[in-house]
């Protein structure tokens, strides 16, 4: 029996992998679009039975009849700032549509990518439908699949289980470019330029002052194989730490694990600003009233359905990327 992981070469999908590999499974049908070819470096050190494209699986699903042990999908359109409304709605919901028919017509569990993105300007994070009102049609084509989950929950033929992302930072996320996390960015500014750079307030929040919820990508690969051991599970629910975090602290936790690695003493977020090592810059016009300027994850549904680990706060979980970046680059501070 095999496991389909969508998405296999991305971020978190190829992280999945790799905790499948960590518990014994190599029969893994890895799918993804490799017309970027980068980050097939994702897979290059893992174990898979086979790989196929993301168009070629839909074709070839019927030869997987009988032969599945669960879906993991966490492929999509990530990019936030797409404008191409009719691609995303195609690639996004109506292929998880056509998915998650076939998973349930067989009985399959059916594990998938959400995200925050889908609770929009609001200002409470929990998963009801009056606090859901996406900013672009990214967060649209997440909201609109969760809505079919919703109402397919009391007559489902098998687990179906959704997670609604909140900001994930983490290993192999380079490929993903300027949709890669802040921790990201902020490394490859400090590291090159000796500083990073924040948007000026915002949202009637402060310069660097917004805040959202940043969580590992570790512990979405574990909320991810909680429910996979667990297939009387099912819904749609946040994964974030519940706590948010401002971007001034991030850039301070990156900055900071940077200059221990060095040998450098620890700075506080006043002497970053004013050493020059954090520095402002205007906010985007284009992010006008797209922008989530405040992000909090309410995990009490996570917690109900018995995930009980705790997560990672950043100043660990930004120090141990670091760390693994400076170790994949193999080159000095």
């Amino acid at each position: 029996m095999y496991y389909v992981v969508t998405g296999a070469a991305g971020f978190i999908g190829s992280r999945i992998v790799e905790a499948l590999n960590r518990a014994g499974v190599t029969d893994i049908v890895a799918v993804d679009n490799l017309s970027r070819s980068a980050k097939v470096a994702n897979l290059t050190r893992l174990e898979i039975a086979d790989f196929l494209d993301k168009g070629e699986f839909l074709q070839r699903l019927d030869s997987f009849d009988g032969a599945l042990e669960a879906v993991l999908h966490q492929g999509a359109c990530s990019d936030t700032m797409e404008t191409d409304g009719r691609y995303m709605m195609e690639n996004n919901y109506r292929y998880s549509l056509e998915l998650l028919d076939w998973c349930q017509a067989r009985r399959i569990p059916f594990i998938y990518a959400s995200s925050a993105s889908v609770y929009g300007a609001g200002s409470t994070f929990r998963e009801s439908r009056e606090f859901e009102s996406p900013l672009n049609v990214y967060g649209y084509s997440k909201f609109l699949f969760d809505q079919v989950v919703r109402r397919r929950l009391d007559g489902r033929g098998a687990q179906v289980a959704g997670f609604r992302y909140f900001n994930v930072y983490g290993p192999r996320e380079a490929h993903k470019g300027r949709m890669a996390s802040v921790a990201f960015h902020f490394f490859n500014q400090y590291a090159g330029e000796g500083r990073v750079r924040l948007f000026e307030g915002s949202g009637g929040y402060g310069p660097g002052e917004q805040i959202r919820d940043f969580v590992s990508v570790d512990d979405v690969v574990r909320v991810n194989l909680h429910f996979l051991d667990r297939p009387e599970l099912c819904g749609v629910f946040n994964v974030g730490t519940g706590r948010a975090r401002s971007f001034n602290d991030v850039a301070a936790a990156t900055i900071n694990a940077l200059r221990a690695a060095r040998g450098e003493p620890r700075l506080a977020l006043d002497e970053l600003k004013r050493t020059g090592a954090i520095e402002y810059i205007a906010f985007p016009p284009a992010l006008v009233g797209k922008y989530q300027s405040y992000t909090q994850a309410d995990v009490s549904a996570l917690r109900a359905a018995g995930y009980g680990d705790a997560f990672v706060d950043i100043e660990e979980g930004i120090g141990s990327y670091v760390a693994w970046r400076l170790r994949a680059s193999k080159k000095p501070v």
